[in-house]
C-alpha cells in the first residue's frame, strides 16, 4: 500500500469520525427532545389506561373441559402406579377451536414498544462513540471533564443494559403463557391454570405500560445529563490547561 493510498484511508477514516461527531450532536439537539414528546403522547394515549388493565386478559374458554368418565374398573396396572405419576392430565391432540391465539391487544402494544426500544438501544450506541472520540489523549491533571465523560459513557451502557432486559421480558412472558396454556390444556378442569393465564396478561399489561414511561424517563434523563454537562463532555479540558503540557 503506497503513500496516497494510506492519506486516501486516513481521510476516509476522518469523515467517518466527522459524521459520528455530527450525529451525536443531532441526536442530543434534536433526536432526544422528539423522543421524549413522542413517547410522552404514548404514554398518556387510550392504549396504556389503567382502566384496560381488567379486560385487557384474555380468558381460554375455547379450551374445552372434557365430561368426567365414571367407571368402577380399575386395572391391575394402574394400582401398580405410584401416586406422583398418577396425575398425567388430559391428552390434547386438536382444539375444537383450532389454535390457541395470543392476546391480540398485548400483541399490538408489543409491536409498538419493540422498534422504540430496539432505536433506544441504537441511539445510546451512536452516543457512546460520539463521546469517546471527544475524550482527549490520556494526560496527568486535569480529569475532572475526562471523568465527567467516563461517568457518561456508563450511564449509557446501563441504558443499554435495562433496554435489552425489555426486550428479554417481552420473550419471557409469551414462553410463560406458553407454558400455562398448555398446562391449561392438559389439566382442563384446574380452574386456577386457566385464570393464571388471565393474571398474567394483566401483569404484562403494567409491565409494558412501565416499559414506555421507562423509555421517556429514559431519554428525558438522557438529555438532561448531557446538556448539563455538554461543556465539559465536548470539551473536558479548558485551553488554559492545556497550554500548560
Amino acid at each position: 500500500m503506497d503513500k496516497s493510498d494510506n492519506e486516501t484511508n486516513l481521510q476516509a477514516v476522518e469523515a467517518v469520525k466527522k459524521h459520528i461527531l455530527e450525529k451525536g450532536e443531532a441526536l442530543v439537539q434534536d433526536v432526544f427532545p422528539a423522543k421524549v414528546l413522542e413517547l410522552n403522547k404514548l404514554a398518556e394515549s387510550d392504549i396504556f389506561k389503567m382502566d384496560r388493565m381488567q379486560v385487557i386478559q384474555k380468558n381460554v374458554d375455547n379450551i374445552p373441559v372434557p365430561q368426567p368418565v365414571i367407571t368402577n374398573h380399575v386395572s391391575e396396572n394402574f394400582k401398580k402406579r405410584k401416586l406422583d405419576s398418577d396425575i398425567e392430565g388430559s391428552p390434547v391432540l386438536v382444539f375444537p377451536g383450532g389454535t390457541i391465539p395470543c392476546n391480540k391487544d398485548i400483541i399490538h402494544i408489543t409491536n409498538q414498544l419493540k422498534p422504540l426500544i430496539c432505536v433506544l438501544i441504537e441511539h445510546c450506541n451512536s452516543l457512546k462513540m460520539w463521546i469517546q472520540l471527544l475524550i482527549p489523549r490520556i494526560e496527568d491533571g486535569n480529569n475532572f471533564g475526562v471523568s465527567i465523560q467516563e461517568d457518561t459513557l456508563a450511564e449509557l451502557r446501563q441504558v443499554e443494559s435495562d433496554a435489552a432486559a425489555y426486550l428479554d421480558q417481552i420473550t419471557r412472558y409469551f414462553i410463560t403463557r406458553g407454558k400455562l396454556i398448555s398446562k391449561v390444556a392438559k389439566y382442563p378442569h384446574v380452574e386456577d391454570y386457566r385464570k393464571s393465564v388471565e393474571e398474567i396478561d394483566q401483569k404484562e399489561f403494567f409491565n409494558l405500560r412501565l416499559t414506555c414511561l421507562e423509555l421517556r424517563n429514559t431519554y428525558l434523563s438522557l438529555l438532561d445529563l448531557i446538556e448539563k454537562n455538554k461543556d465539559k463532555i465536548k470539551k473536558p479540558r479548558n485551553s488554559n490547561a492545556e497550554t500548560l503540557y
